[in-house]
Protein backbone atom coordinates (compact mmCIF):
# COMPACT_ATOMS: atom_id res chain seq x y z
CA UNK A 1 0.00 0.00 0.00
CA UNK A 2 3.08 2.54 1.05
CA UNK A 3 4.64 2.09 -2.61
CA UNK A 4 0.78 2.68 -4.27
CA UNK A 5 0.79 5.55 -2.32
CA UNK A 6 4.49 6.67 -3.20
CA UNK A 7 3.82 6.18 -6.87
CA UNK A 8 0.57 7.95 -6.89
CA UNK A 9 1.86 11.19 -4.91
CA UNK A 10 4.62 11.16 -7.52
CA UNK A 11 2.70 10.60 -10.51
CA UNK A 12 3.18 14.50 -11.80
CA UNK A 13 4.56 15.84 -15.19
CA UNK A 14 7.18 18.89 -15.79
CA UNK A 15 4.42 20.24 -17.34
CA UNK A 16 2.52 20.42 -14.50
CA UNK A 17 0.37 17.46 -14.22
CA UNK A 18 0.16 16.88 -10.35
CA UNK A 19 -3.75 15.49 -8.37
CA UNK A 20 -5.07 16.45 -5.46
CA UNK A 21 -5.56 14.09 -2.30
CA UNK A 22 -7.46 13.85 0.49
CA UNK A 23 -6.65 12.22 4.01
CA UNK A 24 -9.09 10.94 6.18
CA UNK A 25 -9.28 8.27 9.13
CA UNK A 26 -8.88 4.37 8.34
CA UNK A 27 -11.21 3.87 11.25
CA UNK A 28 -8.31 1.85 13.13
CA UNK A 29 -6.12 5.12 13.88
CA UNK A 30 -4.31 4.65 11.02
CA UNK A 31 -4.00 7.87 8.93
CA UNK A 32 -4.44 6.86 4.65
CA UNK A 33 -4.67 8.67 1.52
CA UNK A 34 -7.87 8.17 -1.11
CA UNK A 35 -8.48 9.61 -4.25
CA UNK A 36 -10.71 12.54 -4.37
CA UNK A 37 -13.20 11.37 -6.96
CA UNK A 38 -16.64 13.11 -5.39
CA UNK A 39 -18.60 15.80 -6.66
CA UNK A 40 -18.18 18.06 -4.03
CA UNK A 41 -19.25 22.09 -5.02
CA UNK A 42 -17.47 23.61 -2.42
CA UNK A 43 -14.48 21.47 -3.48
CA UNK A 44 -11.59 23.79 -4.72
CA UNK A 45 -10.25 21.55 -7.61
CA UNK A 46 -7.13 23.48 -8.82
CA UNK A 47 -5.74 23.58 -12.46
CA UNK A 48 -3.31 21.34 -13.65
CA UNK A 49 -2.28 22.85 -17.17
CA UNK A 50 1.04 24.18 -16.85
CA UNK A 51 1.97 27.39 -15.82
CA UNK A 52 0.87 30.28 -18.58
CA UNK A 53 4.64 30.45 -19.25
CA UNK A 54 5.11 27.62 -20.23
CA UNK A 55 2.49 26.74 -22.49
CA UNK A 56 3.84 25.72 -25.80
CA UNK A 57 0.47 27.29 -27.40
CA UNK A 58 -1.99 29.68 -26.51
CA UNK A 59 -5.21 30.74 -28.34
CA UNK A 60 -7.08 33.16 -27.48
CA UNK A 61 -10.82 31.39 -28.48
CA UNK A 62 -10.20 28.06 -26.71
CA UNK A 63 -9.36 29.80 -23.40
CA UNK A 64 -12.65 31.65 -23.97
CA UNK A 65 -14.16 28.26 -24.77
CA UNK A 66 -12.68 26.65 -21.83
CA UNK A 67 -14.31 29.88 -19.56
CA UNK A 68 -17.79 29.26 -21.30
CA UNK A 69 -17.65 25.79 -20.63
CA UNK A 70 -16.44 26.14 -16.97
CA UNK A 71 -19.59 28.43 -16.52
CA UNK A 72 -21.67 25.78 -17.88
CA UNK A 73 -20.87 22.76 -15.99
CA UNK A 74 -22.56 22.65 -12.51
CA UNK A 75 -20.14 19.56 -11.65
CA UNK A 76 -16.80 20.85 -10.20
CA UNK A 77 -14.99 17.96 -10.98
CA UNK A 78 -15.99 17.59 -14.80
CA UNK A 79 -15.06 21.18 -14.85
CA UNK A 80 -11.78 20.66 -13.50
CA UNK A 81 -11.38 17.62 -15.69
CA UNK A 82 -12.25 19.94 -19.03
CA UNK A 83 -9.90 22.34 -18.17
CA UNK A 84 -7.29 19.85 -17.83
CA UNK A 85 -8.17 18.17 -21.03
CA UNK A 86 -9.35 20.05 -23.75
CA UNK A 87 -6.18 22.28 -23.81
CA UNK A 88 -3.60 19.79 -23.37
CA UNK A 89 -2.54 19.00 -26.97
CA UNK A 90 -1.48 23.15 -27.18
CA UNK A 91 -0.53 23.31 -23.98
CA UNK A 92 2.56 20.47 -23.99
CA UNK A 93 2.27 19.14 -27.64
CA UNK A 94 2.19 21.69 -30.10
CA UNK A 95 5.61 23.66 -31.74
CA UNK A 96 4.75 25.95 -34.26
CA UNK A 97 6.94 27.86 -36.39
CA UNK A 98 7.02 29.15 -39.58
CA UNK A 99 9.43 27.50 -42.75
CA UNK A 100 10.55 29.11 -45.84
CA UNK A 101 7.97 31.60 -44.95
CA UNK A 102 4.66 28.71 -44.03
CA UNK A 103 3.29 27.95 -41.28
CA UNK A 104 4.75 24.92 -40.08
CA UNK A 105 3.50 23.00 -36.67
CA UNK A 106 5.40 19.30 -35.78
CA UNK A 107 2.58 18.19 -32.89
CA UNK A 108 4.91 15.58 -30.27
CA UNK A 109 1.51 12.53 -29.35
CA UNK A 110 2.47 13.33 -25.87
CA UNK A 111 4.95 11.11 -23.90
CA UNK A 112 6.79 9.86 -27.57
CA UNK A 113 8.78 12.86 -29.00
CA UNK A 114 7.57 11.95 -32.17
CA UNK A 115 4.41 13.07 -34.32
CA UNK A 116 1.88 10.25 -36.25
CA UNK A 117 -0.20 11.32 -38.57
CA UNK A 118 -3.00 9.83 -37.18
CA UNK A 119 -3.01 11.48 -33.55
CA UNK A 120 -1.83 14.97 -34.74
CA UNK A 121 -4.95 15.18 -37.14
CA UNK A 122 -7.23 13.74 -33.94
CA UNK A 123 -5.53 15.83 -31.75
CA UNK A 124 -6.01 19.71 -33.26
CA UNK A 125 -9.57 18.33 -35.25
CA UNK A 126 -11.58 19.92 -31.97
CA UNK A 127 -9.88 23.14 -32.27
CA UNK A 128 -10.73 23.47 -36.39
CA UNK A 129 -14.27 24.74 -34.81
CA UNK A 130 -12.69 27.76 -33.28
CA UNK A 131 -10.44 28.50 -36.14
CA UNK A 132 -12.49 31.56 -37.39
CA UNK A 133 -11.91 33.56 -33.85
CA UNK A 134 -8.60 33.20 -33.52
CA UNK A 135 -6.06 34.28 -36.44
CA UNK A 136 -3.41 32.38 -34.27
CA UNK A 137 -4.96 29.19 -34.04
CA UNK A 138 -5.90 29.32 -37.61
CA UNK A 139 -1.97 29.77 -38.46
CA UNK A 140 -1.10 26.55 -36.69
CA UNK A 141 -3.84 24.70 -37.64
CA UNK A 142 -2.84 25.11 -41.14
CA UNK A 143 0.76 24.79 -40.11
CA UNK A 144 -0.29 21.00 -39.28
CA UNK A 145 -1.95 20.42 -42.35
CA UNK A 146 1.07 21.24 -44.55
CA UNK A 147 3.50 19.67 -41.99
CA UNK A 148 1.30 16.53 -42.99
CA UNK A 149 1.17 16.24 -46.43
CA UNK A 150 4.95 17.15 -46.37
CA UNK A 151 5.38 13.96 -44.09
CA UNK A 152 3.07 12.24 -46.94
CA UNK A 153 5.81 13.33 -49.51
CA UNK A 154 8.72 11.62 -47.52
CA UNK A 155 7.25 8.48 -47.10
CA UNK A 156 2.82 7.47 -47.44
CA UNK A 157 4.10 3.90 -45.58
CA UNK A 158 5.21 5.71 -42.40
CA UNK A 159 3.25 6.53 -39.60
CA UNK A 160 5.63 8.69 -37.70
CA UNK A 161 7.96 10.98 -38.26
CA UNK A 162 10.67 12.85 -36.34
CA UNK A 163 11.04 17.02 -36.18
CA UNK A 164 13.81 16.89 -38.82
CA UNK A 165 16.34 13.97 -40.21
CA UNK A 166 17.17 12.76 -36.88
CA UNK A 167 16.91 9.53 -37.06
CA UNK A 168 15.75 7.51 -33.82
CA UNK A 169 15.00 4.28 -31.67
CA UNK A 170 13.63 2.43 -34.86
CA UNK A 171 16.27 2.38 -37.71
CA UNK A 172 17.28 -0.90 -37.14
CA UNK A 173 14.22 -2.01 -38.72
CA UNK A 174 14.13 -4.26 -41.59
CA UNK A 175 11.96 -1.22 -43.97
CA UNK A 176 12.92 1.30 -45.96
CA UNK A 177 13.81 3.55 -43.46
CA UNK A 178 14.80 7.21 -43.50
CA UNK A 179 16.37 9.42 -41.18
CA UNK A 180 13.06 11.52 -41.17
CA UNK A 181 11.11 8.46 -39.95
CA UNK A 182 10.24 7.58 -36.40
CA UNK A 183 8.25 4.77 -37.29
CA UNK A 184 7.27 2.96 -40.28
CA UNK A 185 4.69 0.81 -39.73
CA UNK A 186 1.95 1.01 -43.31
CA UNK A 187 -1.35 1.72 -41.29
CA UNK A 188 -4.53 3.03 -43.81
CA UNK A 189 -5.98 5.53 -41.32
CA UNK A 190 -2.74 7.42 -41.75
CA UNK A 191 -3.40 8.93 -44.41
CA UNK A 192 -6.97 8.94 -44.20
CA UNK A 193 -6.66 11.04 -40.99
CA UNK A 194 -4.70 14.10 -43.21
CA UNK A 195 -7.73 13.87 -45.84
CA UNK A 196 -9.69 13.76 -42.79
CA UNK A 197 -8.28 17.35 -41.04
CA UNK A 198 -7.87 19.12 -44.45
CA UNK A 199 -11.46 18.54 -45.25
CA UNK A 200 -12.54 19.86 -41.92
CA UNK A 201 -10.43 22.70 -42.09
CA UNK A 202 -11.76 23.90 -45.39
CA UNK A 203 -15.05 23.45 -44.56
CA UNK A 204 -15.08 25.27 -41.43
CA UNK A 205 -12.77 27.88 -42.23
CA UNK A 206 -12.98 28.27 -46.25
CA UNK A 207 -9.60 28.50 -46.66
CA UNK A 208 -8.62 26.84 -49.80
CA UNK A 209 -4.80 27.73 -49.22
CA UNK A 210 -3.76 24.48 -47.85
CA UNK A 211 -5.10 22.83 -51.29
CA UNK A 212 -1.86 23.56 -53.26
CA UNK A 213 1.05 21.72 -54.98
CA UNK A 214 1.63 19.74 -51.80
CA UNK A 215 -1.44 18.82 -51.68
CA UNK A 216 -2.54 17.37 -55.03
CA UNK A 217 1.40 15.38 -54.84
CA UNK A 218 0.12 13.77 -51.73
CA UNK A 219 -2.99 12.88 -52.53
CA UNK A 220 -1.78 11.23 -55.99
CA UNK A 221 0.31 9.63 -53.74
CA UNK A 222 -2.06 8.27 -51.07
CA UNK A 223 -4.13 7.09 -54.05
CA UNK A 224 -0.82 5.18 -55.78
CA UNK A 225 -0.44 3.68 -52.09
CA UNK A 226 -3.82 2.60 -51.86
CA UNK A 227 -4.09 0.91 -55.51
CA UNK A 228 -0.52 -0.73 -54.84
CA UNK A 229 -1.91 -1.96 -50.86
CA UNK A 230 -4.52 -3.54 -53.15
CA UNK A 231 -1.97 -6.20 -53.82
CA UNK A 232 -4.19 -6.85 -57.50
CA UNK A 233 -0.56 -7.70 -59.22
CA UNK A 234 1.68 -8.28 -57.25
CA UNK A 235 2.33 -8.19 -53.24
CA UNK A 236 3.40 -4.19 -53.78
CA UNK A 237 6.84 -2.48 -52.28
CA UNK A 238 5.90 -2.52 -48.48
CA UNK A 239 7.74 -5.18 -46.53
CA UNK A 240 8.41 -4.38 -42.54
CA UNK A 241 10.36 -6.40 -39.85
CA UNK A 242 11.40 -6.26 -36.19
CA UNK A 243 13.93 -7.87 -34.30
CA UNK A 244 11.34 -7.79 -31.10
CA UNK A 245 10.07 -10.46 -28.34
CA UNK A 246 7.06 -8.57 -29.01
CA UNK A 247 5.26 -10.55 -31.96
CA UNK A 248 2.53 -8.28 -32.83
CA UNK A 249 5.73 -5.68 -33.78
CA UNK A 250 6.45 -6.99 -36.69
CA UNK A 251 5.40 -9.14 -39.92
CA UNK A 252 5.07 -12.57 -40.53
CA UNK A 253 6.36 -13.80 -43.95
CA UNK A 254 9.84 -12.13 -44.76
CA UNK A 255 7.65 -8.73 -43.99
CA UNK A 256 4.78 -9.20 -45.98
CA UNK A 257 2.30 -10.56 -43.40
CA UNK A 258 -0.14 -12.79 -44.03
CA UNK A 259 -2.03 -13.64 -47.59
CA UNK A 260 -4.76 -11.81 -48.75
CA UNK A 261 -7.21 -12.64 -52.41
CA UNK A 262 -7.11 -9.40 -54.05
CA UNK A 263 -10.92 -8.42 -53.75
CA UNK A 264 -10.77 -4.40 -54.55
CA UNK A 265 -10.03 -4.24 -50.28
CA UNK A 266 -6.72 -2.19 -48.81
CA UNK A 267 -4.47 -3.96 -47.11
CA UNK A 268 -3.21 -2.55 -43.92
CA UNK A 269 0.22 -4.02 -42.39
CA UNK A 270 -0.76 -2.75 -38.68
CA UNK A 271 -3.59 -1.56 -37.13
CA UNK A 272 -4.28 1.91 -35.40
CA UNK A 273 -2.82 0.47 -32.65
CA UNK A 274 0.51 0.27 -34.41
CA UNK A 275 -0.37 -3.51 -33.58
CA UNK A 276 0.10 -5.89 -36.92
CA UNK A 277 -2.98 -7.21 -38.29
CA UNK A 278 -3.84 -10.77 -38.30
CA UNK A 279 -6.00 -10.41 -41.86
CA UNK A 280 -4.90 -7.66 -43.39
CA UNK A 281 -7.83 -6.36 -44.40
CA UNK A 282 -8.68 -4.28 -41.57
CA UNK A 283 -12.45 -3.17 -42.33
CA UNK A 284 -12.71 0.13 -40.03
CA UNK A 285 -9.45 1.46 -41.74
CA UNK A 286 -11.26 1.02 -44.91
CA UNK A 287 -14.50 2.14 -44.63
CA UNK A 288 -12.10 5.41 -42.83
CA UNK A 289 -10.23 5.13 -47.07
CA UNK A 290 -13.88 5.31 -48.67
CA UNK A 291 -15.15 8.67 -47.29
CA UNK A 292 -11.72 9.80 -47.27
CA UNK A 293 -11.10 9.48 -50.49
CA UNK A 294 -14.33 11.02 -51.24
CA UNK A 295 -13.46 14.23 -49.41
CA UNK A 296 -10.33 14.82 -51.71
CA UNK A 297 -12.20 14.61 -54.64
CA UNK A 298 -14.63 16.62 -53.55
CA UNK A 299 -11.74 19.09 -52.74
CA UNK A 300 -9.69 18.53 -56.28
CA UNK A 301 -13.37 18.66 -58.34
CA UNK A 302 -14.17 22.49 -56.43
CA UNK A 303 -10.57 23.77 -55.83
CA UNK A 304 -8.00 22.44 -57.96
CA UNK A 305 -10.38 21.92 -61.07
CA UNK A 306 -8.43 18.59 -60.98
CA UNK A 307 -11.05 15.99 -62.17
CA UNK A 308 -8.92 13.33 -63.91
CA UNK A 309 -7.42 12.57 -59.78
CA UNK A 310 -11.00 13.74 -58.90
CA UNK A 311 -12.62 11.25 -60.49
CA UNK A 312 -9.71 8.17 -59.97
CA UNK A 313 -10.21 9.48 -55.90
CA UNK A 314 -13.65 8.51 -56.37
CA UNK A 315 -13.19 5.71 -58.34
CA UNK A 316 -11.40 3.44 -56.03
CA UNK A 317 -13.55 4.64 -52.87
CA UNK A 318 -16.50 3.15 -54.93
CA UNK A 319 -14.16 -0.28 -55.62
CA UNK A 320 -13.35 -0.28 -52.12
CA UNK A 321 -17.16 0.16 -50.71
CA UNK A 322 -18.33 -2.51 -53.14
CA UNK A 323 -15.92 -4.80 -51.96
CA UNK A 324 -16.88 -4.04 -48.32
CA UNK A 325 -20.72 -4.84 -49.16
CA UNK A 326 -19.45 -8.36 -49.78
CA UNK A 327 -16.83 -9.53 -47.73
CA UNK A 328 -16.84 -6.96 -44.53
CA UNK A 329 -19.84 -9.01 -43.00
CA UNK A 330 -21.00 -12.04 -41.23
CA UNK A 331 -24.22 -13.63 -40.46
CA UNK A 332 -23.28 -14.20 -36.59
CA UNK A 333 -26.17 -16.33 -34.05
CA UNK A 334 -26.53 -14.22 -31.84
CA UNK A 335 -26.66 -10.83 -33.33
CA UNK A 336 -27.55 -11.20 -36.46
CA UNK A 337 -25.49 -9.27 -39.24
CA UNK A 338 -22.46 -7.52 -38.41
CA UNK A 339 -19.21 -6.11 -39.49
CA UNK A 340 -15.51 -8.43 -39.25
CA UNK A 341 -13.02 -6.74 -37.90
CA UNK A 342 -10.48 -8.26 -40.22
CA UNK A 343 -10.74 -10.63 -43.54
CA UNK A 344 -8.44 -11.61 -46.22
CA UNK A 345 -10.27 -11.84 -48.94
CA UNK A 346 -9.70 -15.83 -49.01
CA UNK A 347 -12.98 -16.41 -46.84
CA UNK A 348 -11.03 -15.88 -43.03
CA UNK A 349 -12.38 -13.53 -40.45
CA UNK A 350 -11.13 -11.67 -37.32
CA UNK A 351 -14.33 -11.00 -34.83
CA UNK A 352 -13.41 -8.47 -32.30
CA UNK A 353 -12.89 -4.78 -31.64
CA UNK A 354 -10.06 -2.56 -30.83
CA UNK A 355 -10.21 0.40 -28.87
CA UNK A 356 -8.07 2.26 -31.49
CA UNK A 357 -9.96 4.82 -33.79
CA UNK A 358 -10.73 3.77 -36.51
CA UNK A 359 -12.45 0.98 -35.02
CA UNK A 360 -15.97 -1.05 -35.65
CA UNK A 361 -17.46 1.16 -32.55
CA UNK A 362 -15.81 4.30 -34.27
CA UNK A 363 -17.58 3.92 -37.99
CA UNK A 364 -20.54 6.08 -36.98
CA UNK A 365 -18.12 8.92 -35.22
CA UNK A 366 -16.42 8.90 -38.03
CA UNK A 367 -19.43 9.45 -39.93
CA UNK A 368 -18.96 6.66 -41.86
CA UNK A 369 -21.81 4.93 -41.75
CA UNK A 370 -24.86 6.17 -40.44
CA UNK A 371 -25.23 5.54 -36.56
CA UNK A 372 -28.65 3.86 -37.09
CA UNK A 373 -27.28 1.35 -39.88
CA UNK A 374 -28.97 -1.46 -38.64
CA UNK A 375 -25.16 -3.81 -39.43
CA UNK A 376 -23.68 -0.86 -37.29
CA UNK A 377 -25.86 -1.68 -34.38
CA UNK A 378 -25.72 -5.05 -34.38
CA UNK A 379 -22.17 -4.47 -34.22
CA UNK A 380 -22.40 -1.96 -31.79
CA UNK A 381 -24.01 -4.40 -29.25
CA UNK A 382 -21.13 -7.26 -30.18
CA UNK A 383 -18.11 -5.05 -29.64
CA UNK A 384 -19.51 -3.61 -26.01
CA UNK A 385 -20.03 -7.23 -24.87
CA UNK A 386 -18.13 -10.46 -23.74
CA UNK A 387 -18.26 -11.92 -27.16
CA UNK A 388 -15.38 -9.19 -27.89
CA UNK A 389 -12.22 -10.83 -26.65
CA UNK A 390 -10.80 -7.10 -25.97
CA UNK A 391 -13.95 -6.35 -24.05
CA UNK A 392 -13.30 -6.07 -20.32
CA UNK A 393 -15.51 -5.51 -17.05
CA UNK A 394 -14.72 -5.38 -13.38
CA UNK A 395 -14.90 -2.97 -10.29
CA UNK A 396 -13.90 0.09 -11.92
CA UNK A 397 -15.78 0.18 -15.22
CA UNK A 398 -16.23 -1.26 -18.18
CA UNK A 399 -14.77 -1.25 -22.01
CA UNK A 400 -12.67 -1.79 -25.11
CA UNK A 401 -8.87 -2.47 -25.03
CA UNK A 402 -6.97 -4.35 -27.38
CA UNK A 403 -3.39 -6.57 -27.33
CA UNK A 404 -1.20 -3.55 -27.65
CA UNK A 405 -1.17 -3.12 -24.00
CA UNK A 406 -3.15 -6.60 -23.45
CA UNK A 407 -5.46 -8.36 -20.89
CA UNK A 408 -8.02 -6.44 -18.52
CA UNK A 409 -7.00 -2.82 -19.63
CA UNK A 410 -9.68 -0.53 -20.89
CA UNK A 411 -9.29 2.14 -23.03
CA UNK A 412 -10.77 5.32 -22.04
CA UNK A 413 -10.97 6.06 -26.02
CA UNK A 414 -13.82 3.22 -26.39
CA UNK A 415 -15.86 4.96 -23.47
CA UNK A 416 -15.47 8.02 -25.56
CA UNK A 417 -16.71 6.31 -28.51
CA UNK A 418 -19.62 4.27 -27.10
CA UNK A 419 -20.65 8.21 -25.55
CA UNK A 420 -20.18 9.87 -29.09
CA UNK A 421 -22.35 7.00 -30.62
CA UNK A 422 -24.82 6.74 -27.97
CA UNK A 423 -28.34 7.43 -28.30
CA UNK A 424 -28.92 6.83 -24.60
CA UNK A 425 -29.24 9.39 -22.23
CA UNK A 426 -28.18 6.59 -19.29
CA UNK A 427 -25.70 5.44 -21.55
CA UNK A 428 -23.65 8.36 -21.97
CA UNK A 429 -23.80 9.26 -18.33
CA UNK A 430 -22.60 6.11 -17.61
CA UNK A 431 -19.76 6.44 -20.18
CA UNK A 432 -19.22 10.23 -18.54
CA UNK A 433 -19.36 8.83 -14.82
CA UNK A 434 -16.71 5.98 -15.68
CA UNK A 435 -14.42 8.40 -17.05
CA UNK A 436 -14.19 10.70 -14.14
CA UNK A 437 -13.84 7.92 -11.74
CA UNK A 438 -10.74 6.06 -13.76
CA UNK A 439 -8.09 9.43 -14.31
CA UNK A 440 -6.34 8.23 -10.70
CA UNK A 441 -7.37 11.49 -9.25
CA UNK A 442 -4.95 13.76 -11.92
CA UNK A 443 -7.85 14.92 -13.59
CA UNK A 444 -6.19 13.68 -17.06
CA UNK A 445 -7.23 11.22 -19.49
CA UNK A 446 -4.85 8.50 -19.77
CA UNK A 447 -3.92 5.81 -22.38
CA UNK A 448 -5.86 2.49 -20.39
CA UNK A 449 -6.55 1.74 -16.97
CA UNK A 450 -6.51 -2.18 -15.30
CA UNK A 451 -10.83 -2.44 -15.18
CA UNK A 452 -10.23 -3.24 -11.45
CA UNK A 453 -7.78 -0.93 -10.24
CA UNK A 454 -7.54 2.54 -12.17
CA UNK A 455 -4.66 4.02 -10.17
CA UNK A 456 -3.26 0.86 -12.49
CA UNK A 457 -2.86 2.87 -15.93
CA UNK A 458 -0.29 3.51 -18.74
CA UNK A 459 0.94 6.72 -20.25
CA UNK A 460 0.50 9.47 -18.24
CA UNK A 461 0.72 11.89 -21.12
CA UNK A 462 -1.81 11.08 -23.87
CA UNK A 463 -2.98 14.49 -25.44
CA UNK A 464 -4.97 12.81 -28.02
CA UNK A 465 -7.03 10.99 -25.28
CA UNK A 466 -7.38 14.30 -23.30
CA UNK A 467 -8.35 16.91 -26.33
CA UNK A 468 -10.88 13.80 -27.33
CA UNK A 469 -12.07 14.36 -23.51
CA UNK A 470 -12.91 18.05 -24.07
CA UNK A 471 -14.63 16.97 -27.64
CA UNK A 472 -16.77 14.85 -26.19
CA UNK A 473 -18.03 16.96 -23.28
CA UNK A 474 -18.45 20.56 -25.75
CA UNK A 475 -20.53 18.23 -28.03
CA UNK A 476 -22.84 17.20 -25.62
CA UNK A 477 -23.08 20.37 -24.42
CA UNK A 478 -24.30 21.59 -27.92
CA UNK A 479 -26.55 18.36 -28.61
CA UNK A 480 -28.44 19.62 -25.26
CA UNK A 481 -27.26 17.30 -22.94
CA UNK A 482 -26.37 19.99 -20.71
CA UNK A 483 -28.71 18.92 -17.52
CA UNK A 484 -27.41 15.00 -17.89
CA UNK A 485 -23.56 16.23 -17.31
CA UNK A 486 -24.57 18.37 -14.31
CA UNK A 487 -26.34 15.46 -12.66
Amino acid sequence: MEKKKHLLRNVCLSFGLCFMTQVVNAGNGAVTEKLSLENDKTKVYVSQRPKEKDRLFVSKAVEEKIRSVKKRLTNARLAWMFENCFPNTLDTTVHYRTLDGEDDTFVYTGDIHAMWLRDSGAQVYPYVQLANKDPELKKMLRGVILRQLKCILIDPYANAFNDGATGGEWMSDQTDMKPELHERKWEIDSLCYVLRLAYHYWQVTGDASIFGEDWEKAVATIVKTFKEQQKKENQGPYTFMRKTERQLDTMSNNGMGNPVKPVGLIASAFRPSDDATIFQFLIPSNFFAVTSLRKASEVLRMVNNNTTLANECAGLASEVETALKRYATFQHPKYGTIYAFEVDGFGNQLFMDDANVPSLLALAYLGDVDVNDSIYQNTRRFVWSKDNPYFFKGAAGEGIGGPHIGYDMIWPMSIMMKAFTSQDDAEIKACIQTLMNTDAGTGFIHESFHKDDPTNFTRKWFAWQNTLFGELIIKLIDDGKLNLLSE
